[in-house]
């Protein structure tokens, strides 16, 4: 009789520590996940072609941190005007591929327009949902968030559907502002903490691109059995 019941004390022990489990993590992600944020840009998107932006963010050095060389496949997170994405197809020539992404489908006319003006044959517009990019699996080289993701509802849930569609090595840059997230900017804490939730490591961080109202550029990598 003793031992059953110590049997089945110490069942219902382990029964509390899986229940404690399911209730305590979603709470805590939930909490990271539910954060503030700043309402996603849908205004005038010629806004983000002003003069001299190259310059001030060094895109070129950005781009060659990322690794983005002639036919590698780029990703455009939260696209916009598609300012950077023309740059990425540039840069990776016909021999390589720029998905330009973003939630908003005037965005994505708009970017549509300009690549059929500026000739562009290697870049791919995606209308995706604002916590998975819908890229397609293992394509992905180097991703870029430019200025976007203090708009990113749930990061760790975008960043863990990103995952799947990345190749082994690849680069994702985060570049923004340090803000509270409602005030269009996120701590670079933040970027990290949430990040590493997700999957992914902290594998660069620079400050050299402080202009054109952003203050960190921010280089990860996935860590095993982040797909």
């Amino acid at each position: 009789m003793n031992r059953y019941r110590f049997r089945t004390f110490a069942l219902f022990l382990v029964f509390l520590n899986l229940v404690g489990v399911a209730f305590v993590r979603p709470a805590s992600q939930a909490q990271t996940e539910n954060r503030k944020t700043s309402t996603p840009y849908t205004g005038d998107l010629s806004i983000f072609d002003s003069p001299g932006r190259d310059e001030r963010l060094q895109i070129n050095r950005v781009m060659g941190i990322l690794g983005i060389i002639p036919g590698k496949n780029v990703a455009d997170i939260g696209a916009g005007s598609g300012w950077f994405t023309v740059r990425a197809a540039k840069r990776v020539t016909e021999t390589g591929r720029v998905y330009a992404v973003d939630i908003n489908p005037e965005a994505i006319r708009y970017i549509d327009d300009r690549i059929k003006k500026e000739q562009l044959r290697n870049v791919k517009t995606i209308l995706s949902r604002a916590d998975d990019p819908l890229l397609p699996a293992n394509t992905i080289d180097a991703v870029l968030l430019l200025k976007t993701y203090h708009e990113v509802a749930k990061p760790i849930t975008l960043l863990r559907n990103l995952c799947p569609s990345l190749r082994p090595g690849a680069k994702v840059g985060v570049i923004d502002r340090n803000g509270n997230g409602e005030d269009h900017g996120v701590g670079s804490d933040v970027v990290i903490r949430e990040a590493s939730e997700a999957g992914y490591q902290l594998t660069g961080q620079y400050d050299f691109v402080k202009a054109d109202r952003v203050d960190y550029f921010l280089v990860f990598t996935i860590k095993a059995g982040c797909k």
